[in-house]
């Protein structure tokens, strides 16, 4: 039997999927490369139909924010490895429709160019669609840059590269400092080494949501597999590469995140850093050091790798992936520990305490203190009142500790809870942008230049028209101080995070003191999260069986915690505190008769389900807190047993 016999009589006996089986045909008849041929020959001849049905039995799905997945398969083939490079990098990425590789990112910038170019049509704006890329350090990410912008000018838009690996904060601000109308991060965030992917930027610099998300997605739907031949070679003589200028005024702009400079002067805040062999380093460290900060570099962890060898996952948010900074810290004498995953949208950190041990902090404790400390000096040097102002706002995700809420409260200013993703926060950064520019043109007839209105004028005429963003953050490691930049920005991050540390310095006390009078204040906050992994076609099937039966059959007792409270954020109607409706998704928040609480969502970027868990206890005194924490964590573990034993239970059906 050819390879085509093998895969019908494979679908006969139910080894593949049907439409496994139908997309594998597809391809074969597509006129694919004699290496893509090649692969899919060798994976039907050893009956890799596991394999086969991961790669093929779905198109990758471009999502509203793009797409993630692998780049390298479970199982490889030798036409896919053939000679490797010298950082292990496979000659071509794995062959599949549900893989990103040459054909699956092809498709999704014809999609992408198609969307942007109606809409500048529609909006008479007679532009060339002119798109911006940035990359990591993994796996065919170069390559997938090159080739995304190659697709652009070959379709007649203009596509600007970077020299090199930059990160997505930079990206984010690029978009809107070229007057860009979309852009690209080729990025797989923290997730392992085998996957990219290929996250979308609109021209405003946030990453697309409603209404262009889902005219995107629809767009790329409709590019066949036969229209991607004429893309497969590069083309980059129309390619524009920039330079030291582009990087000169990104740097400018992050430099802007610290609200008092002088903390730097007044107490030397020495930093071991690692970029975790990501893009980190190309701007956190000329930041720290241009502040004023003592930087120490973990030199096992400074060059770009995309195999990230010496950790287990390049993510920040792990112990395990700080523990030699955290050495190198702990040997120098050093105050602080920052952590970037690899694409520097993401800053963890590890602080010394009281008794001089460096202690690992969570995004939830970092996004609070960092909260705190900002809307307080606001409030010191006068760009907001003292009293708070409710045309001033912190936002952050509904699954971000509802400490960030009291706090808020606490200061008076307005708290907007958006869906998770960093792009939701954007988008209310967007909105109140809008509003400042339509209020003053029809009040005052004014055509505002908004990025080039200085930023503290600018905070007075937001906070006069329309609302005046004081910062944002979510739980996942990812921060956000001002405007200049939409989305999570790990460089600044590092220097906001360096500030704080620094002023706490200054008055004599560790960070975690600073936490625990937080704590005192507003009360004891505890998070807690369950992830749970499902890969592959099967996986995907029991995430879905979770989701669908929560909304059938909603929980409601676990163990002997009664459920006092389910929202379905699918079905009901929700609004922000700005009296926007909040779209609809698959989010479920759970309150239990103990006032704890948890909510529960698939992830939008890896194979998993999330359930993020909340408990808040008061602490009269600092002698009380300790034995509050102790209590709160007990009672968070058992609970936490008890949802994912039952999640487990839902998924096997």
């Amino acid at each position: 039997m050819n390879t085509l016999e093998k895969i019908q009589a494979a679908a006969q006996a139910s080894q593949i999927l049907p439409s496994t089986a139908e997309n594998l045909q597809s391809w074969l008849k597509a006129g694919l490369p004699e290496w893509a041929l090649a692969s899919i020959d060798e994976l039907v001849a050893h009956q890799a139909w596991a394999e086969l049905n991961d790669r093929f039995y779905r198109y990758l799905e471009f999502g509203t924010g793009g797409m993630r997945g692998r780049t390298i398969g479970v199982v490889s083939t030798k036409a896919e490895t053939g000679q490797l490079g010298p950082q292990g990098t496979p000659e071509h990425a794995a062959v599949g429709c549900n893989v990103l590789n040459d054909f699956t990112l092809i498709r999704a910038t014809v999609g992408l160019f198609r969307y942007t170019h109606d809409y500048l049509a529609k909006a008479g704006r007679a532009e060339l669609p002119k798109l911006v890329i940035a990359h990591d350090v993994r796996h065919f990410s170069r390559h997938f840059c090159e080739l995304a912008a190659s697709a652009w000018t070959k379709l007649g838009g203009t596509a600007y590269i970077f020299e090199g690996p930059r990160s997505t904060p930079q990206l984010s601000f690029s978009v809107r400092y070229l007057k860009a109308h979309a852009g690209v991060v080729i990025t797989a965030s923290h997730n392992p080494p085998h996957d990219n992917g290929f996250k979308a930027y609109f021209e405003d610099g946030g990453q697309v949501v409603p209404p262009h998300d889902t005219s995107i997605v629809a767009e790329v739907n409709k590019v066949s597999l036969d229209q991607l031949g004429q893309f497969l070679s590069k083309e980059l003589v129309r390619v524009i590469t920039l330079g030291r200028t582009a990087d000169d005024a990104y740097l400018e702009v992050a430099a802007k995140a610290l609200l008092d400079p002088s903390v730097f002067r007044k107490a030397k805040i020495k930093i071991a850093f690692t970029n975790i062999h990501g893009t980190g380093g190309v701007a956190s460290v000329p930041l720290l050091l241009h502040a004023g900060a003592e930087v120490h570099e973990v030199s096992e962890q400074v060059a770009f790798d995309p195999r990230f060898p010496t950790v287990k996952s390049p993510n920040p948010e792990n112990a395990e992936a700080l523990s030699k900074a955290v050495a190198l810290a702990e040997a120098n004498g050093l105050d602080l520990v920052v952590a970037t995953d690899p694409d520097c949208d993401r800053m963890g950190c590890a602080v010394r305490n009281r008794e001089g041990k460096m202690e690992l902090l969570t995004g939830n404790q970092i996004g609070a203190m960092l909260a705190e400390y900002r809307i307080s000096k606001y409030k010191e040097l006068g760009w907001i009142p003292k009293d708070g102002v409710a045309s001033a706002v912190l936002i952050k995700t509904f699954v971000t500790s509802p400490l960030q809420d009291a706090i808020g409260r606490g200061h008076g200013v307005k708290v907007i809870n958006t869906l998770t993703g960093f792009k939701w926060i954007a988008a209310k950064i967007r909105g109140y942008e809008e509003q400042l520019k339509a209020k003053l043109l029809a009040d005052k007839g004014i055509a505002i230049d908004y990025d080039a209105t200085p930023f503290e004028s600018r905070a007075k005429l937001l906070q006069d028209y329309s609302t005046f963003y004081l910062f944002g953050g979510e739980e996942s490691y990812g921060y956000l101080g001002n405007d200049y930049v939409r989305d999570k920005d790990g460089n600044a991050a590092c220097l906001m995070f360096a500030e704080l540390c620094a002023w706490v310095k200054s008055r004599g006390m560790a960070v975690t003191e600073y936490l625990d009078d937080i704590y005192l204040r507003y009360g004891f906050y505890l998070e807690g999260v369950i992830n749970i992994y499902y890969e592959g076609a099967s996986g995907a099937a029991k995430i879905k069986r979770i989701l669908d039966t929560y909304r059938s059959a909603p929980p409601k007792i676990f163990g002997d915690v009664a459920v006092t409270k389910f929202q379905d954020f699918g079905r009901e109607q929700v609004f922000d505190a700005d009296g926007e409706k909040i779209p609809s998704q698959d989010l479920y928040f759970v309150t239990l008769a103990n006032g704890y609480s948890f909510a529960a969502r698939g992830s939008g970027t890896e194979p998993k389900m999330k359930f993020y868990l909340f408990a808040h206890a008061k602490a009269a005194s600092a002698a009380e807190l300790k034995t509050v924490k102790a209590q709160v964590k007990t009672e968070l573990d058992r609970v936490r047993a008890l949802i994912e034993a039952e999640a487990k239970t839902r998924a096997e059906g």
